[in-house]
């Protein structure tokens, strides 16, 4: 069996998938990386905030659900 390069990884829509990077957040919703960390600061502990290690990702469905119901960024 052959060892797979990165060229032959799996890639997953980013609308798909489960949590974002930060800047894979930044791209999607069109916000700032100082504003998406400021987001994650100003709610420490919100239910769209993924700790893994030391990597902040942001659990997308539950981030736009946040978006929706807010009205001021």
């Amino acid at each position: 069996m052959e060892d797979k390069d990165q060229t032959d990884r799996i890639h997953v829509p980013i609308w798909k998938k489960y949590s974002l990077s930060v800047e894979e957040a930044t791209a999607y919703y069109g916000i700032g990386e100082k504003r998406i960390y400021s987001l994650i600061h100003e709610h420490a502990g919100a239910d769209f905030i993924l700790e893994i290690g030391s990597h902040i990702r942001i659990k997308r469905e539950l981030f736009e659900k946040f978006l929706d119901e807010t009205t001021t960024l």
